[in-house]
């Protein structure tokens, strides 16, 4: 692999960036929804595991679709596995710090 990029977890994150939570205004990372990320077979298969903000959220669909669409923007990546999961349950405390401050928490 010398002189191949080699596809990082982190390098996943950043890409998630760009996936914002319709209702809040807000990237799923800074929420703190992005829960896991895998990367496996030499990065052409990522594993995401997000949450919501509430079990509720009209817009589930939606945010699980662009966790696979920025995910799959990233060169090299074949297939993404974007899983919904409630455990734990998502909460204010999770968000980043910057994110907690602009909420006033």
């Amino acid at each position: 692999m010398r002189g191949e990029r080699v596809l990082t977890e982190e390098r996943v994150t950043d890409q998630l960036r760009n996936v914002i939570d319709p209702e809040i205004g807000m990237d799923l990372v800074e929420l703190g929804l992005i829960y896991d990320v895998g990367v496996h077979d030499e990065g052409r298969h990522i594993d995401v595991t997000f949450s919501l903000t509430s079990p509720m959220c009209p817009v589930g669909d939606l945010i699980q679709e662009q966790v696979e669409t920025e995910a799959l923007s990233i060169e090299g990546v074949e297939t993404v596995n974007a899983q919904l999961s409630f455990e734990p349950m998502w909460s204010p405390e999770m968000m980043s710090p910057a994110a907690k401050l602009f909420f006033g928490r």
